[in-house]
Formats: structure tokens, sequence, C-alpha cells
């Protein structure tokens, strides 16, 4: 196996120290996990994709779980009445998956200082309040199981730009 020397500033040691504890003594397993982690997130920066993070599970605060992955919005779709709103997120990962991340809130409040066709209209000023209640995160492989998954409405809309690439490279 080759070896390589990697020079470290004297002011980053205590951060190389720390990555060696971390992975159990052995600094090149940390080295490899974060040199994968680069190049993986950089790639799919330069293919138009960008690291997402979204809340799951029950709650909200610091404590809330959160996951990650790469992928690239397809759509957003949301539903809500005087007391709660359901927010769909469709995502197409890296690896051509698609993502669906639903949060619904247990309280949501719709206020407008309007009355009259300007309220139904939504004219004015408005003001929206909400907590969130409960998050999931589901994985499905094609645009049929998806389609089982998510409002119709947002499945046309995802449907119709599925198939396009995140970045399109013009020659011009």
């Amino acid at each position: 196996m080759p070896n390589k020397t990697i020079y470290v500033a004297d002011k980053d040691l205590p951060l190389y120290t720390r990555a060696q504890e971390l992975a159990g003594g052995n600094l090149s397993k940390a080295i490899s996990t974060a040199l994968k982690r680069y190049v993986d997130a950089e790639e799919g920066r330069l293919e138009g994709y960008e690291e997402i993070t979204v809340p799951v599970g029950p709650g909200s605060g610091r404590k809330r779980q959160r996951q990650r992955f790469t992928g690239v919005k397809l759509g957003e779709w949301v539903r809500s009445n005087e007391k709660k709103a359901e927010i769909y997120r469709v995502y197409r990962s890296r690896s051509g998956k698609f993502v669906i991340h639903v949060e619904k809130t247990p309280d949501f409040v719709h206020e407008t200082n309007e009355t009259g066709w300007r309220k139904l209209l939504g004219f004015g000023e408005q003001s929206y309040a909400m907590n969130y209640g409960d998050a999931s995160l589901e994985v499905v492989d094609t645009l049929d199981e998806l389609k089982a998954k998510i409002p119709a409405e947002l499945y046309q809309m995802v449907a119709a730009t599925a198939e396009a690439p995140p970045v399109q490279d013009l020659d011009i």
C-alpha cells in the first residue's frame, strides 16, 4: 500500500488528533471517509444536485431527527385549512430515486386584516403561524410508485419535470 504524507499546520493538529480518536485510532480511515464525502458532494454539485437536510419524526426543536441526502427538488405542494397544513416535497436523488418528504402541522393560523372580496382573493396584509408536527421521509424507485403516495396535482408537476436533467449545459 503506498504511503502519502500529509502536512498539518500546527493550528490544525487538534482537529487531526480528534479525527483520529473518532476513527478508533486510524487517521487514514478518517481522512478516506472525509474525502469520499467531499468527492461525492462536489461531483453532485457539479451535476446540479445539492445537499438536502430535512426534519423527520414527531415534534420540533433541536432533538428532532434530521436526514440528509443529495438531490434536487422537483416540486412542492401545500394543502391547508384554518387549523392544519400538509406540505409535500418531492426530490430526485442523485441515484435517480424519488424522495418524498411530508410535514404535517398540528396547529396552523392564517389571519388577514382585510374583509370581503379582498380577503377571499388574498389581497392585503396577511399573517401565518405554524408549529411542526410529524414529518416523514420515504424513498421510491419509480414514477408509478410515486403516483400512489402524493397528491395528483403534485404528481403531474413532478412527472413533467422528472426526466429533465438537473443542469442543462448550453453550447453557446
